[in-house]
């Protein structure tokens, strides 16, 4: 059984670990604000759609330290990806690793692969998201 003043302090060290109100948090995980006000004040359990909601957003977060106390908070877990507040820009892992629009790779001259004694230019490069959506960049 979840201790609910034990959920509570978890729930506010996690707001306060990404520095998000309780409105900016409930806007995050697309849960209503009385929602989470009631997680907040005891007055309600978390629900297992809540629970899920906050472990796909924020992968830092265990599911045994949020509901239990075990474990650690962030997860010391190394392929996870970083979330950054919305007053934030959001880098992804991808973009760490190689940022092909940075200013140093944005020079005007036209960029060429090598591919078994020919010369191949890159002429467009498109990129698609989950979501359906997708940015077309050309040269």
């Amino acid at each position: 059984m979840v201790n609910s003043k034990d959920f509570v302090k978890r729930l506010e060290e996690i707001l306060d670990y990404y520095n998000l109100t309780a409105a900016a948090f409930a806007e995050e995980i697309a849960f209503n604000r009385s929602t989470i006000s009631h997680l907040l004040s005891g007055r309600n359990k978390p629900s297992l759609e809540f629970v899920m909601k906050l472990l796909q957003k924020f992968p830092e977060v265990e599911m045994n330290w949020l509901l239990y106390g075990k474990g650690s908070f962030p997860s010391t877990s190394k392929n996870q990806t970083t979330f950054v507040s919305p007053k934030q820009k959001t880098v992804t892992k991808a973009e760490k690793t190689m940022d092909l629009f940075s200013e140093e790779n944005n020079a005007p001259e036209k960029k060429t692969l090598q591919t078994n004694q020919t010369s191949a230019q890159i002429e467009k490069i498109v990129i698609f998201y989950r979501d359906g959506s997708f940015n077309v960049y050309e040269n």
